[in-house]
């Protein structure tokens, strides 16, 4: 089984910037299984960025030119880059993992909240 830790979520400004953390303890297949999602009061979750099979990266557009996924293999460790932060990012992140045959792994979620 696999377990996913995820850190670095918290209160920020808008304009701020924040680096979230995703460890995967246990056998994970590749880190090009692995990305982020998040979900909004009210609202349902949604892809934020994640890596494709090909090792390319893939951002909702709400995201793209702010947000920055990367990995670290060896590491088993997921990284999502968040600049320019808007109150419109509020959610709680979500690190996930997915599988072929089985439900995928999913982190706890950590709350980022961008507020003044």
């Amino acid at each position: 089984q696999v377990q996913l830790v995820e850190s670095g979520g918290g209160l920020v400004q808008p304009g701020g910037s924040l680096r979230l953390s995703c460890v995967a303890s246990g056998s994970i297949f590749s880190i090009n299984r692995m990305g982020w999602y998040r979900q909004a009061p009210g609202k349902q979750r949604e892809l934020v960025a994640r890596f494709s099979s090909d090792g390319t990266t893939n951002y909702a557009d709400s995201v793209k030119g702010r947000f920055t996924i990367s990995g670290d293999n060896a590491k088993n460790t997921v990284f999502l880059q968040m600049n320019s932060l808007k109150p419109e990012d509020t959610a709680v992140y979500y690190c996930n993992h997915q599988r072929t045959f089985s439900p995928d792994y999913w982190g706890q979620g950590t709350q980022v909240t961008v507020s003044s």
